[in-house]
């Protein structure tokens, strides 16, 4: 494992590189949410439905919304200079892991909302006449259509965190930065450098929380709640509701490379 002084990615940007780099970026490439007026309550579920399969009620609609935070979220992590200077193997190891967190946080900053409704259940006669073929089949194929309530209770659950917080375009960027460089990930060539970035996006956006928000002692303890919040979500899930009921089953890490890298 790389120590942090002789990782060859620290030059002289460590100071500052969140708090200049990542809001400079943000600035440039962001555009203005269209608002909605007022928040959508999360739904509300009892324990006893959790396990219930549900999809997206209008999938076009919401998947393109989706596609499009996704395409937004890689350009934003692209130009962050801090984030290029890493070695290839910690960015690809960095975006495989933040993709998911990194798309929630930005369809809570352009304010995506969705729907979902029941997916049907088959019934104990198609159950008995298609039992036979699917123990032959693949077990993976079976029952794997829409996401759990419980699921989508926690994405849900999230979005209305965030827009009860009413988080600015500063807090955003300084939260993406702390999902992306997430030290945690067994691996990392540089990973005293992610730690110390990381640490750099709560520090900063804690300053920046004590000078805006002087009023709300409490706001920085409200948005690292928000980030647990946003580690619970499964990127399985999250590739299952906004993206394979328009491209079907898709290895997600394929996807982003290509995006990532243009291929």
């Amino acid at each position: 494992m790389a120590s942090f002084d002789g990782c060859h990615c620290l030059g002289d940007r460590r100071q500052n590189s969140i708090l200049y780099n990542i809001l400079k970026n943000d600035n440039q490439t962001e555009h203005r949410a269209h608002r909605r007026p007022g928040v959508v309550p999360p739904q509300q579920t009892c324990l006893c439905g959790s396990k219930t399969k549900v999809a997206l009620r209008c999938p076009q609609i919401t998947c393109k919304a989706a596609s499009a935070v996704l395409v937004k979220t890689l350009k934003f992590v692209k130009n962050v200079l801090c984030f290029r200077e890493l070695p290839a193997d910690d960015q690809l190891l960095l975006v495989r892991n933040s993709w998911a967190p990194l798309l929630v946080l930005g369809m809570a900053q352009d304010r995506v909302d969705f729907e979902t409704t029941e997916t049907p259940e088959p019934s104990m006669l198609q159950r008995i006449l298609t039992g036979g073929q699917e123990k032959k089949g693949n077990p993976h194929d079976q029952n794997d259509q829409g996401v759990s309530q419980a699921d989508i209770q926690a994405i849900k659950s999230f979005l209305s965190k965030c827009w009860g917080l009413d988080i600015s375009t500063k807090e955003y960027a300084y939260l993406k930065g702390a999902v992306l460089f997430n030290p945690d990930l067994v691996g990392l060539l540089c990973l005293h450098y992610i730690h110390g970035l990381q640490s750099e996006a709560h520090q900063a956006l804690n300053e920046y929380v004590k000078m805006i928000h002087r009023e709300d002692p409490t706001r920085f303890a409200k948005l690292l709640i928000a980030l647990s919040m946003l580690r619970s979500i499964n990127a399985n899930v999250v590739a299952e509701l906004f993206f394979r009921p328009v491209i079907g089953t898709v290895n997600m890490e394929e996807l982003l490379l290509g995006m990532f890298y243009g291929k």
